[in-house]
């Protein structure tokens, strides 16, 4: 075995590790920050935010903002925080202090309540650490290129205990490559960091599923809901591209504007607890089915708009779980909408993942990871993963089909 080989070895078990170090790290914190913003001590932050007063619902998220803001203020005065998966693309350093502050922030903004998702710290916190962890090991540029891609998705599985979704967004979204050699990596770094972070993060939730002999009812739910899937998809991508400054923010107007925007969410919070944070309590709901049509409808509406209007005050965070959240109140709205109205006895929860599954598909332009990615965070029957890549798939295709016909049109 030549030298190379076994210093890359040793770059995947370090960085792999490091990955599940950075995952169980930011998720302490970000409970921590929620603990303190909303002054509970135990349960989830649904439970938390739904337990506290009014003011400190609508004050918590505003102070929150405004610190994140002024760490934002003066991080951006001294340096530029570049886009992570660029930089890992174009072999350019990783500016390991300003990228791991950086991350730091999104925590806290996101536990403060911010409509965020928090999967983009553990991301930049992975990579940074690996970057330092692999230093004085000799890496060619690709070598580096697929450990620190690989880190970045390791952080994500690790922090929703999903290897293979971890493994996949590594792969498919940051590399887009199937080679031995990167699906290898990959898979080692995202499971050695699930199996970190696992005390951290794991989480069960026990639900009651559908039996199989309805499996092609949700089949066919499947292909039903991939239109409206892939119409909110879409319009979540096009409200997001539209919110996001073209040019980040650096002067001290960030912090009354991101503290505006907490604000305003923590007072939707004082009606719609499920609201604040990256949109766990969203799915949360959906998943126990304890949402009602017209809660739904409302969340539906609200989770993308607060979502933007941090993007749009200048705050940086993950978008995955603003869309899986948004997706799955959208399942919600179509399976509470039929069995009221139409008298059915659809399964709600299955269906507002299954909706789930297929705006993921369109926000991250990827249907594999988005079948995979929400069957591995539910935990449903293995069945469901085919209904899963269905909604994801039909809803990519309706995608690709339409960007072909706009890409024909100008020649007719």
């Amino acid at each position: 075995m030549s030298r190379r080989t076994v210093e890359f070895v040793c770059a995947i078990i370090i960085v792999g590790l490091l990955a599940g170090l950075a995952g169980a790290a930011t998720t302490l914190l970000l409970h921590a920050i929620e603990h303190l913003t909303y002054h509970y001590s135990f349960g989830t932050l649904l439970s938390g935010v739904g337990g506290s007063s009014p003011v400190r619902r609508a004050v918590g998220p505003m102070i929150g903002g405004a610190l994140a803001g002024f760490g934002w203020w003066m991080l951006r005065r001294r340096t530029t925080v570049p886009p992570l998966a660029g930089t890992i693309k174009a072999h350019r350093p990783i500016p390991r202090v300003a990228m791991s502050i950086d991350a730091f922030l999104q925590v806290l903004l996101v536990g403060a309540g911010a409509s965020l998702g928090r999967e983009g710290a553990p991301r930049q916190l992975s990579a940074a650490l690996g970057d330092f962890g692999t230093t004085r090991l000799s890496l060619t540029p690709r070598d580096r290129e697929i450990l620190l891609a690989c880190a970045a998705g390791a952080g994500l599985g690790a922090v929703y205990s999903v290897p293979l979704g971890g493994a996949l967004f590594a792969a498919q979204i940051l590399l887009g490559s199937w080679h031995p050699r990167v699906l290898g990596t990959a898979l080692i770094t995202s499971s050695l960091a699930v199996a970190v972070a696992a005390p951290v993060t794991h989480l069960e939730h026990p639900l009651d599923w559908p039996d199989a002999s309805t499996s092609y009812l949700f089949a066919f739910l499947a292909l039903a809901v991939a239109p409206l899937a892939g119409a909110i998809g879409l319009a979540f991508n096009r409200m997001m591209d539209f919110a996001r400054p073209k040019v980040q923010f650096t002067s001290w107007i960030l912090i009354p504007a991101i503290a505006a925007a907490g604000l305003v969410t923590g007072i939707c919070s004082i009606w719609y607890p499920e609201l604040p944070g990256n949109g766990r309590s969203i799915l949360t709901v959906a998943v126990d089915s304890s949402m009602t049509l017209g809660a739904a409808c409302v969340i539906l509406l609200l989770k993308p708009l607060l979502t933007a209007g941090f993007l749009r005050a200048g705050a940086v965070g993950g978008l995955l779980t603003p869309a899986l959240a948004t997706g799955a109140a959208t399942g919600s709205v179509v399976a509470l909408a039929l069995n009221q109205l139409a008298g059915t006895h659809i399964h709600v929860s299955a269906l507002a993942l299954t909706c789930a599954a297929g705006v993921l598909a369109i926000t991250q332009r990827s249907p594999l990871f988005a079948a995979l990615f929400v069957w591995e965070l539910a935990h449903p029957p293995y069945w469901f993963l085919f209904v899963f890549a269905i909604a994801a798939y039909a809803a990519h295709g309706l995608r690709l089909m339409r960007e072909r016909r706009e890409d024909e049109s100008p020649s007719h």
